[in-house]
């Protein structure tokens, strides 16, 4: 091969990306990496990673707030926003220049620059004074996506952020509109409220987090309520008014429209695809109605030899989907047979608000519609010693089976580091694993796993402790 001539071309090195590229590299494809911007992408740079950081100081903060219920005298409290914000930006730094690591470890060529597709195995690369043209016999595109904008709703960067402003704010806004109750909007939700900001969120549908199980979602409310955050649910937003450092928000329900005035506003109103200028149309890939580009089980587009991973391939628009996509790709171009097509259904969800929040699978509600006969079991974290003890009481785990055949169709928590316990059911579930195997599984004590160990006997009229 030449210099410019490559088993696989990769473009976007996210968690889709620079994951592939070192996974195609292990399997001994000559490979290559394009990338605009950031290596390690959104999720690293400006997504994932850095609001993780600012999600960790505010739950210190908070936990110095109540040093008084565990014995301790912390004196007088303050915070730093400007080290807050530069410790997260740190930390993203640092991880990306561990994926240029990784990436030269596995030699992995690495171009900076915008990939397009030329038609049939042909890439050029543009931008940071590199012009040139690649061949690939694959190419895989992993650009991911960006926030979706809504006309009138659009971020000017100063009193309208969206997530990357919102990361790195210059001062703290004494009030806050946040428009959409995803992850995202949660999140940022939750943190600027720790930090004593006044924060309204806005929810078009009629949950907050609209893809989590109903009763979690309204368990979390409530908790988020009694923190000082306040809902506005099957509402939206039909106006931005802009002043010199103020908005005026008007929010619209089941036709009655009232306005409130607010410091900042962060627009979290899902994603778009980055589809755009990479000459989809000209190699023939296809999109579906979502505008996402259609893929086959084996991440294969409508074009031979040309295949998409990660966000721009369509939902859940989660980093773990992405690089588990990227593998099982790379594995399929490099001749392997035994890997396992993605299954959505295995996919976890986090979402780092507090309480914390996390699931895989079907919601009852789902479970329900699919015509099982359900079996469900719960537990209260206040029922746990672990969670007393760690002065975290206040949250559930809750799992759905199928009453048939005890098949664990979906689990659904809230509370303290349940973003760590759901791994617990993704392995129940990629195992196959049905209540009976789950109840004579051995929990360590005390833990909180042991909770969910409870929420499975209590499905079937077991549970020991509440």
């Amino acid at each position: 091969m030449s210099a410019n001539e490559f088993d696989v071309i990769i473009v976007g090195a996210g968690p889709g990306g620079y994951v592939g590229a070192i996974r195609a590299a292990q399997l001994g494809l000559r490979t290559a990496l394009v990338e605009a911007k950031h290596l390690g992408g959104v999720c690293l740079n400006w997504g994932c990673i850095p609001t993780k950081a600012l999600l960790r100081s505010a739950e210190v903060y908070r936990n110095m707030q109540h040093a008084e219920q565990y014995g301790l005298k912390a004196g007088s409290l303050d915070f730093d926003l400007q080290q807050i914000v530069s410790r997260s930006r740190g930390i993203a730094k640092q991880l990306s220049s561990g994926v240029a690591h990784l990436l030269k470890k596995n030699n992995v060529t690495v171009f900076h620059g915008s990939g397009k597709l030329l038609g049939g195995n042909k890439l050029s690369i543009s931008g940071n004074d590199v012009d040139q043209v690649l061949q690939g016999n694959h190419i895989v595109i992993a650009t991911g996506a960006r926030p979706r904008i809504f006309p009138g709703l659009e971020p000017d960067g100063k009193l309208v952020w969206t997530s990357k402003e919102a990361l790195i704010p210059k001062e703290l806004p004494e009030s806050l509109l946040v428009i959409g109750s995803g992850a995202i909007g949660i999140e940022f939700a939750s943190f600027y409220n720790s930090f004593g900001s006044d924060v309204t969120v806005v929810e078009v549908m009629d949950q907050i987090m609209p893809v989590e199980d109903r009763e979690i979602a309204e368990f979390a409310q409530k908790s988020m309520e009694k923190q000082g955050i306040k809902f506005h649910i099957g509402s939206k937003v039909v106006e931005l008014q802009r002043g010199d450092n103020r908005v005026t928000a008007t929010i619209e329900k089941d036709g009655q429209r009232q306005s409130i005035e607010i410091d900042r506003v962060i627009t979290a109103v899902g994603v778009t695809p980055n589809t755009e200028e990479i000459g989809l149309d000209v190699a023939g890939v296809k999109l579906d109605e979502q505008g996402f580009i259609r893929i086959d089980t084996d991440c294969k587009t409508s074009a031979p030899g040309i295949y998409a991973i990660g966000d721009v391939a369509g939902t859940p628009c989660l980093a773990h989907k992405a690089s588990h996509e990227a593998i099982h790709c790379m594995e399929q171009i490099a001749g392997l047979s035994d890997g396992h097509a993605l299954d959505k259904t295995r996919i976890p969800g986090c979402t780092y608000c507090y309480p914390q929040v996390a699931s895989i699978g079907l919601t009852e509600a789902q479970a329900k519609a699919d015509g099982y006969q359900v079996k469900v079991g719960r537990f209260p974290f206040l029922g746990n010693g672990k969670a007393i003890a760690l002065g975290e009481a206040e949250g559930l785990v809750k799992t759905v089976f199928d009453g048939r055949t005890g098949e664990l169709l979906g689990a659904h928590l809230v509370g303290a580091e349940v973003t760590e316990l759901i791994q617990g059911f993704s392995i129940a579930k990629s195992l196959e694993t049905t209540e009976k195997e789950l109840m004579e599984t051995v929990f360590p004590h005390p833990t909180l796993s042991e909770m969910m160990h409870e929420a499975v006997l209590d499905a079937y009229e077991r549970t020991i402790h509440y």
